[in-house]
């Protein structure tokens, strides 16, 4: 297993847009047809539909679906000592980062007269997915539930899927708990979705979903956010891909430790060194390959690593130049004076600063949040924050002696549109304002 190394400044432009290729999930031309009969079995059948999908796809026999507080409490039990104080620290530090997003007031005279304001309210109800079908993601119920919790949103529900014994993690139950949920279903995949999307007996509908999962979760969460009737969704997402940027001063080891801790998500991951220096690109090869040997997940590294390569550049502005095409969910910089290239960096979910700032730190416990675009949306999207969970709703207020001065305006411009009704809407109240109506 040996990473691909190509010379950027060799490959003509089909070969550069290639090398920057991400890879094609598996062609399933009834995963769409599936999900959509998941969607509207679970909206018509409700929770009996949920029980039976439990059965099929998790091989578990549900009586209720929600979780009960003695459950949270003998999760937190099991779980005591450094699995909950690591929770607790990292929610701790996610929690800070995100207060600080919090929008100040905002109220501008736009003209003498006229007043514009923004006010932000909360999502009324959210609902989060946290897949745990290879391994539970307790991380990803944190930065889900620690925005919700600061945005004010009124109403938290978590699904979640079972284990075989019907039983949710001990690490997400406890992750709830300290997130302040204790709304939480023992009901994974696409039928998940669709109860949260248009609600059930058991499980009352929300108005956005947030979390990663399978092919089969992302699909569902598509359709349902295309009704109206349905659910929003918190971004575009895909398998998850990481470049690093780095010169000669990097560690061959800590690039490859990189690489290689993001290669392992998924067999469809994507890892790309793009550095000046041959030489560690060489010694990053051996490394990977010697690295690799001492992982667990075998299978998912050689799927993943064999469509990862290695791109050698001239100099770090074309190091940039070809990351912004790239557009990644993460990208490492680890070059002499890293700050110094920030500035360059245009298209990026989360960029991780110097050879001492490994990209799991921000999945679980540096502050940042790790819901990020993915396949190049980082060209036009952001990773998730505060302002994923709250609406900003502008407001307007006109004293009369403002419209007498600015109304005319709008009559004008809605007779260069044509519409009539638009410029009586304002006519009207000039001509009472002027008669002395008001």
């Amino acid at each position: 297993m040996t990473l691909p190394l190509l010379q950027w400044s060799g490959l003509d432009p089909a070969a550069r847009r290639a090398a920057l290729g991400r890879p094609s999930p598996e062609a399933r031309a009834d995963l769409a047809a599936a999900v959509a009969r998941i969607v509207d079995d679970v909206r018509e059948r409700g929770d009996a539909a949920l029980r039976e999908y439990s059965a099929r796809f998790d091989g578990v026999e549900l009586a209720g679906l929600r979780v009960a507080s003695a459950e949270f409490d003998a999760a937190l039990r099991r779980l005591a000592g450094p699995g909950l104080e690591a929770i607790e620290r990292a929610v701790g530090n996610v929690r800070r980062f995100h207060e600080a997003q919090r929008l100040a007031p905002l109220s501008v005279e736009t003209s003498p007269g006229v007043r514009c304001e923004r006010i932000v309210r909360p999502i009324q109800a959210v609902g989060l997915y946290v897949p745990a079908g290879s391994a539970p993601l307790p991380s990803a119920l944190v930065m889900s539930a620690v925005p919700a919790r600061i945005a004010g949103c009124p109403r938290v529900a978590l699904c979640t899927p079972p284990g075989r014994d019907g039983r949710v993690d001990d690490a997400i139950l406890a992750a709830a708990r300290v997130c302040g949920v204790d709304e939480v279903y023992r009901v994974g995949g696409a039928q998940a979705i669709a109860a949260l999307a248009y609600g059930t007996a058991s499980i009352p509908k929300v108005d956005k979903i947030f979390g990663p999962g399978s092919a089969w979760v992302t699909a569902a969460k598509q359709r349902v956010a295309g009704d109206p009737a349905g659910a929003a969704l918190d971004l575009p997402a895909g398998p998850s891909e990481v470049l690093v940027v780095a010169d000669d001063s990097a560690r061959a080891e800590f690039v490859a430790a990189d690489l290689l801790a993001q290669a392992e998500h998924d067999t469809l991951a994507q890892a790309i060194l793009v550095t000046t220096s041959r030489a560690l690109a060489l010694a990053v090869q051996r490394e990977v390959a010697a690295q690799r040997a001492t992982l667990s997940r075998a299978a998912v590294l050689d799927a993943s690593v064999a469509q990862s390569r290695i791109l050698l550049v001239d100099d770090l502005a074309t190091a940039l130049e070809v990351s912004n095409a790239y557009a990644p969910e993460h990208l490492l910089l680890q070059v002499r004076e890293p700050r110094r290239w920030l500035g360059q960096v245009t298209n990026a979910g989360s960029v991780f600063l110097g050879d001492w700032t490994p990209e799991p730190m921000g999945d679980y416990c540096s502050g940042t949040n790790h819901v990020l675009p993915t396949y190049g949306h980082a060209r036009a999207y952001s990773g998730l924050s505060l302002l994923d969970f709250v609406k900003r709703i502008t407001v307007q207020e006109i004293t009369p002696a403002g419209l007498l001065d600015l109304g005319p305006t709008a009559a004008t411009l809605a007779g260069l549109e044509g519409l009539d009704a638009h410029a009586a809407a304002v006519t009207r109240r000039l001509a009472a304002l002027r008669g002395g109506a008001a």
